[in-house]
């Protein structure tokens, strides 16, 4: 078996390959961008499975799944994410895509999804088939405002520079965010923020 992916964060990126090849699934190819994972297709004699990162540089939502699609013809194309939720698993499968891989599946779930979706079987985790609905969680105009601070990368002193706020204070709303959104930090958060387009 052949593997195609795609991930623009070199440890996942390398984790997540030699743990299939260990794992004896097959060669893995990887690429650190959607460009990158097309040029391998066109070099390449052809591939079982492609694995796209869904927030990596030219993915652009799901149309990069659409570009690869088309690229690779027959061979199912799944979307990996660092952050699950059931809109985006639902929203990647009815653009098409083989599965939705959340990167923290466990390493055996993963060979095993990999392994179905390679079969021409199309891949969710029961958990994410089951999930409510994921809508943005009711936050304050305050917390939305921090929340905008950690989308950008700021500190909780740059963001409590920027409101006029004590820092302690953006640790309390930190903690509070964590808490609505689900995440285990605040960079979790952030990325929870993103794929969900609350802003």
């Amino acid at each position: 078996m052949r593997i195609l992916l795609a991930d623009d964060h070199g440890l996942v990126r390398e984790t997540i390959a030699m743990f299939l090849q260990g794992a004896g699934v097959g060669e893995v190819v990887c690429a650190e961008d959607l460009d990158g994972a097309l040029v391998e297709t066109r070099t390449r004699d052809g591939f079982d499975l492609v694995l796209l990162d869904y927030e990596m540089p030219g993915m652009n939502g799901l149309t990069g799944l659409s570009r690869m699609k088309s690229a690779v013809g027959d061979c199912p194309v799944a979307i990996l994410s660092g952050t699950a939720t059931a809109t985006m698993a639902a929203d990647s499968i009815a653009a098409g895509a083989a599965g939705f891989v959340p990167k923290t599946l466990a390493s055996r779930s993963m060979v095993s999804a990999i392994r179905f979706m390679a079969a021409g079987e199309v891949y969710v985790p029961h958990d994410l088939m089951v999930q409510g609905d994921d809508a943005a969680p009711d936050l304050t105009e305050r917390e939305t405002s921090v929340l905008r601070g950690l989308c950008e990368g700021k500190s909780n002193k740059e963001i409590a520079r920027d409101l006029g706020l004590q820092e302690v204070t953006i640790k309390l709303h930190v903690k509070t965010l964590c808490r609505k959104l689900e995440a285990r930090n605040r960079t979790q958060a952030a990325m929870i923020a993103r794929d969900r387009r609350i802003f």
